[in-house]
């Protein structure tokens, strides 16, 4: 959002000038977001709505230009601090929907100086699709009387050339809906907002954390599960995080984890990245990747970050079959 206008101690405006009158006037930022239906869209609203977007769904596309143009009048008579930029949702089912005729359209908006249009297109692998209609019982709007991947593909076809065109495209087929609003807060959130770090562990065995900006291997170091008194300890506990520390390769790669975090961080926040993920994996998430997760965040915060700090598997089973074989 544009900053407050210093008082220059230049003229100013009489006392009943309209709010905002006199005040430079930036481009009214709109982001149309469209997609496969249960692709996310109602999520990427919602997060929208939460980082102060005003947010319509289902508006009918007949009527884009009026509604722009009512926006754009409001907002040359409101200060720059209280114009919310603008995210209109459509896809198959809004009424007079073609991407032919939205792409010309939204064509002609962008060569307007007082608008900032971008395209969002939320794109989702079929089969995963099938999955969430399955889960939800919800009937496809273009299926009719035809299974669930008829109106999939009919939807996919009809909805081409609007992903082709669009100026961005989220796959969410890995993403559940935490994931998505994860991606929609980093894309969206003003860059003046002081940077957001989670440092967190997982598990190989139960699958890679889909948006993390950086991930550490962890299996390298000894496995304590092999010990016996600590295989139903975590990485929290004392002994455990004793036995990694004496593996002889522990202390030289903690220190180069630690040493390239404190040399990224401020460089990521320097470009106006909001949020940075860090996660540690080990095989099944409950000593290694654990306990290298509480350290790190401990340099961080001593370094001045205020890491919030996520532990995925914590709570799993350990399982000598997830763990596989012990060398001998």
């Amino acid at each position: 959002m544009p900053s407050d206008i210093e008082d220059s101690g230049t003229a100013q405006a009489a006392p009943d000038a309209a709010p905002g009158q006199g005040l430079p006037q930036g481009p009214q930022r709109i982001l149309l977001v469209t997609g496969l239906l249960g692709a996310g869209k109602t999520t990427v609203l919602r997060v929208l709505e939460d980082l102060r977007w005003e947010a319509l769904d289902n508006f009918p596309v007949r009527l884009l230009e009026r509604l722009i143009d009512t926006t754009a009048s409001q907002s040359a008579q409101a200060a720059p601090a209280d114009r919310p930029p603008l995210a209109i949702g459509f896809d198959a089912r809004t009424r007079g929907f073609n991407p032919h005729d939205i792409i010309e359209r939204v064509k002609k908006l962008s060569k307007r100086a007082d608008l900032e249009v971008t395209t969002l297109f939320l794109d989702c692998a079929s089969r995963e699709l099938e999955r969430r209609y399955n889960e939800t019982r919800r009937r496809h709007p273009l299926a009719a009387d035809m299974p669930v991947a008829s109106g999939i593909l009919a939807e996919r076809e009809l909805l081409e050339p609007l992903r082709r065109w669009a100026d961005g495209v989220i796959d969410t087929t890995a993403y559940s809906t935490n994931d998505l609003q994860q991606v929609i807060r980093e894309r969206f959130t003003p860059t003046d907002q002081p940077l957001t770090l989670t440092v967190s562990s997982f598990g190989f065995s139960r699958g890679m954390p889909p948006v993390a900006d950086l991930v550490f291997d962890m299996r390298f170091l000894d496995n304590p599960h092999w010990v016996d008194e600590l295989r139903p300890l975590t990485g929290k506990d004392a002994p455990v995080g004793e036995h990694i520390r004496q593996d002889p390769a522990f202390p030289e790669a903690y220190d180069r984890i630690r040493d390239l975090l404190l040399l990224l961080l401020p460089r990521y926040e320097a470009q106006g990245k909001a949020y940075v993920h860090i996660a540690f994996g080990c095989t099944g998430g409950r000593h290694r990747s654990v306990f290298v997760a509480e350290q790190i965040a401990a340099a961080l915060r001593a370094a001045g970050f205020s890491p919030t700090l996520l532990h995925r598997n914590l709570g799993s089973r350990a399982a000598d079959l997830i763990e596989g074989g012990q060398a001998s």
